[in-house]
């Protein structure tokens, strides 16, 4: 991980700011030449320029004045220790020099011949001398006749120039090796203030992994890695309530199932010692039997119910009246309910209430509620059903006046394998069950409770418009 992110860094960030660096050096070292060279020329350019003026407003205006002239002009030269002055005849040849010395030259010089194609009369060249020597050279042609002289011609040495733009490229070569140098180093102790505490939550998170899920990540940071940091901890705390949910859930699900199963076994036993139908422990044995098989078998249809919907939930959702589907659910509790010594109060509504569901599902939700109903009110209580709607939703509110829940309790009974305080058999997993039922359906479950008052569980339903052919949209709460 540390060589991925360094090799990315390498490639992204500290690549692009390197070649812009370079880039940058390359356009500064560009115009620094530049300038430097453009100034020794313009001041080669004035020097001639001026000489050229001087003879222009002289009083000699014969040839022969002017050519005396130029000689008298270059022996009196006074910056003959910074520039050499030529006087160039019209073969192209520098035929006096401030130096005493005549350069030999083979071919016409370069700055000659771009005086000579200029419409200014003004030429420049960067050479080396047969010395190695780097100088510049400016010729300007004579506007008019002097002897044979044609142009003069200064030369001045770049070699002062050349050091003073190495000194400039040095200190900018510097100055880019240090920025890089700067970025390496920030972007390396960024790059570690990101891959140690990535690090370290990989390492946990293995440990995580493995089921260590006590462990927590100490969080140090107030920034992106400091809110992975919180999350990864929730996630774990999560975990960590789930597995301990889950493993009550087995513990309980493990003692629910064996006590019909004890019971069961035992009342075999006993008729198997009868072995006489005339006798009452054989009927009753067979009685008891058959309500514990029954018990056994809504326990594991609950469970595989529970299993199926984690892997998606499918609906064969149809058209229906949730008023008639409720009546029927009603209908099938209302012995058991009795049988307990509770009351039962429904007030069917004349008018139905269509909605897109599915039936089955649909009995299931009422009948789990129904159940917790009962399993959770005492004998000379009462359970109220109640239907109503505001043309848009549809909403069964189911009360009992039970032994309620406890608030530290209310806001967990939807969660699988929950079981509060004062939870009496089952699995843990009914009111999850209903929950996802009634969610696939567009619908959403609600629970108050006041403990020692009673809970009322409201389930709300999207009403469905008659003449359509697909289900309705999710309703609003």
């Amino acid at each position: 991980m540390n060589s991925s992110i360094t090799r990315r860094w390498v490639r992204g960030s500290l690549l692009i700011t390197i070649l812009v660096l370079v880039a940058a050096e390359a356009v500064f070292l560009y115009f620094t030449v530049s300038t430097n060279y453009d100034s020794v020329r313009r001041a080669l350019e004035s020097r001639v320029s001026t000489i050229i003026t001087q003879l222009s407003v002289g009083d000699t205006q014969t040839e022969e004045g002017r050519g005396v002239l130029l000689r008298r002009m270059l022996e009196q030269f006074s910056e003959k220790d910074k520039f050499e002055l030529m006087l160039i005849d019209s073969s192209g040849r520098a035929a006096v020099s401030t130096t005493g010395a005549v350069p030999a030259q083979t071919e016409t010089p370069d700055d000659l011949i771009a005086a000579l194609q200029s419409t200014s009369g003004i030429g420049s060249a960067v050479y080396r001398t047969p010395m190695g020597e780097k100088v510049m050279a400016v010729t300007s042609l004579l506007p008019f006749a002097a002897e044979d002289f044609i142009a003069v011609r200064i030369v001045t040495s770049l070699t002062l120039v050349d050091e003073s733009i190495g000194g400039v490229t040095a200190a900018s070569v510097a100055l880019v090796l240090v920025v890089i140098l700067v970025s390496v180093r920030s972007g390396v102790f960024f790059i570690r203030s990101i891959v140690r505490p990535i690090g370290e939550i990989e390492r946990t998170a293995a440990r995580m992994a493995k089921g260590n899920l006590d462990i927590r990540i100490t969080n140090k940071y107030n920034d992106e890695i400091g809110k992975l940091c919180d999350t990864i901890n929730h996630m774990a705390g999560e975990l960590d309530k789930s597995e301990r949910m889950k493993n009550e859930f087995i513990s309980s699900v493990s003692h629910e199932l064996r006590t019909p199963l004890t019971s069961i076994k035992g009342w075999i036993e006993t008729i198997e010692r009868v072995n006489d139908p005339s006798d009452p422990s054989f009927h009753r044995g067979g009685q008891i039997t058959a309500n514990e098989t029954d018990r056994l078998y809504s326990m594991v249809e609950e469970l595989l119910d529970f299993s199926r919907m984690q892997n998606g939930l499918k609906l064969e959702g149809e058209a229906l009246d949730l008023v008639a589907e409720l009546s029927d659910a009603a209908l099938m509790a209302e012995p058991r309910i009795t049988g307990e010594g509770i009351r039962l109060v429904y007030e069917e509504p004349e008018l139905p209430m269509p909605v897109w569901a599915d039936p089955r599902r649909l009995r299931q939700v009422f009948v789990n509620i129904l159940d917790n109903a009962v399993k959770y009110s005492h004998a000379g209580g009462t359970i109220t059903l109640e239907i109503l709607s505001d043309g848009v939703n549809a909403y069964v509110n189911i009360t009992d006046e039970g032994q309620g829940i406890a608030p530290e309790d209310l806001e967990n009974v939807k969660v699988k394998f929950f079981k509060g305080r004062g939870a009496v058999r089952g699995s843990g997993i009914g009111l999850a069950v209903v929950d996802e039922i009634v969610a696939a359906h567009g619908g959403g479950v609600d629970i108050q409770s006041e403990l020692g008052s009673g809970t009322t569980v409201t389930v709300r339903l999207p009403l469905y418009k008659k003449g359509t052919d697909e289900p309705p949209e999710k309703g609003t709460e």
